[in-house]
């Protein structure tokens, strides 16, 4: 068994997709990363379950030789939920753990009335390669109207602007925004859209066809909502670092929908709303635009590029709250996320994770000032509870088939205080971060300097 720097080397695990009800039975396909690939081979697969299309949960399991694998994963597939259907078993946000809410909440990705216009924005700074594979799942999308713009952030070349120009022309619109920042750019996104809904995701998904349909269905039944988002799920699990990310968590919220109301905050979390994390990520959120451009869009001074290094959709998630806007998880708007694939990636990303925990809640303080007794009061359960998930990494290990029990694949320790140094540095990132900015105008203010936008 090879080993690599945090332990012994998990096998590599197939992504797919299982439909349980397929015409001739269960139906595995490849996942996203490997569109029109080879059949699914024997070995560790990871699959996503489908009943009538919709997601339900996920297993992992190992295909034996010789054996069929659809069949290999529908059993595991229907020995995990049971035998009772897709509501037997509570959500769980582990790799392979992952289970279906109730029918009711599984409804709610239904579209009620008319989808709204919406805007899908892309942020992006030098990657046509992977930007390319997005805006292709993003044009086969369901949904009966809606445009795609790209924000080009920063660029230092043309690949961009060439890429969008040449091969998608009027099918995508591009914008250009030369503040580096995440923020930033979905700001320069916010003023070019057009859209009553406006839609965020990253260059580095692939889009499940009917994602945009399943996150923007809930505008139209419900005025009150401001934001809306989706589940997330691995395109790839390659690599020790993405098996790692994934099988502590990685970047999904389970399978059964959730609203939070700032009327009547959940008697579940204590904590709320400054516990955004659990609301949704980045690379899948909606908001309604009148709402997301009366909150002043993104705090600039968040977000990857910046030395905040995040953030800027966990202050967005509690910026919308606090306006009284009501939120809502989607799980079946669904995206496939590439996770970054080496052991610096990972490190990088958890001490990025830190710093815009903290950054985001120094945001919160700097524009909403009235909020401060709230965070007072709840700060010492929130170091607590940040405490606490770092510890139970530490002390967890990742059931990875193959062999690797917790013993063998626990999450590192140094990984850990990475993340903790990061929630250090998080407000000094946020304070630098601002002083950059200051004085720039919303762009969608009629003041904004000229941007090139096609």
């Amino acid at each position: 068994m090879k080993s690599t720097p945090l332990g012994p080397r998990p096998a590599e695990l197939q992504v797919t997709e299982l439909d349980l009800d397929g015409p001739d039975g269960a139906v595995l396909s490849f996942g996203p990363a490997l569109p029109g690939g080879p059949a699914v081979r024997g070995g560790d697969v990871y699959a996503l379950v489908r009943l009538r299309g919709r997601p339900v949960a996920t297993v992992v399991c190992r295909v034996p030789p010789g054996k069929r694998p659809a069949d290999a994963v529908a059993a595991t597939a229907r020995a995990k939920l049971g035998g009772r259907g897709p509501t037997a078993l509570p959500g769980d946000n582990a790799l392979g753990d992952d289970a279906p809410g109730p029918p009711e909440a599984r409804d709610a990705g239904r579209p009620e009335g008319d989808l709204p216009r919406t805007s899908v924005v892309v942020a992006t700074r030098e990657r046509a390669d992977q930007l390319a594979r997005a805006l292709d799942s993003l044009l086969a999308q369901d949904h009966p109207d809606f445009e795609i713009v790209v924000v080009d952030n920063a660029p230092a070349t043309s690949a961009t602007q060439d890429l969008v120009e040449r091969k998608y022309g009027e099918r995508v619109r591009y914008a250009r925004e030369s503040v580096p920042g995440l923020a930033m750019a979905h700001n320069r996104g916010i003023a070019v859209a057009d859209g009553a809904v406006i839609a965020f995701t990253d260059d580095d998904v692939v889009a499940d066809p009917h994602w945009l349909t399943a996150l923007t269905a809930p505008f139209a039944a419900d005025p009150g909502l401001g934001c809306a988002t989706g589940l997330i799920l691995p395109a790839r699990l390659r690599t020790p670092a993405q098996i790692l990310l994934e099988s502590h968590g990685g970047f999904a919220k389970g399978f059964a929908a959730r609203e939070y109301d700032p009327a009547h905050p959940p008697s579940g979390e204590p904590l709320f709303p400054f516990t955004a994390g659990s609301f949704g990520s980045g690379a899948n959120m909606a908001f309604r635009a009148a709402a997301l451009r009366d909150i002043g869009g993104f705090d600039p001074a968040t977000g990857t590029g910046t030395p905040a290094m995040g953030g800027d959709d966990l202050y967005a998630f509690v910026s919308v709250l606090v306006a009284g806007h009501r939120l809502r998880y989607t799980p079946e708007a669904l995206v496939w996320h590439h996770h970054r694939e080496t052991w610096q990636d990972l490190k990088n990303q958890a001490y990025g994770y830190g710093a815009g925990l903290t950054a985001y809640l120094t945001a919160v303080l700097a524009r909403h000032p009235a909020m401060l007794p709230a965070l007072l009061r709840s700060l010492p359960r929130g170091l607590a509870h940040a405490r606490t998930i770092t510890a139970h990494r530490d002390a967890a290990g990742a059931a990875v088939p193959g062999g690797h029990g917790a013993q063998d694949y626990p999450w590192p320790r140094h990984l850990s205080r990475l993340e903790r140094r990061g929630m250090l540095a998080g407000p000094i990132g946020y304070a630098k971060a601002r002083r950059r900015v200051r004085g720039l105008p919303l762009p969608w203010d009629e003041r904004a300097r000229p941007q090139g936008d096609g």
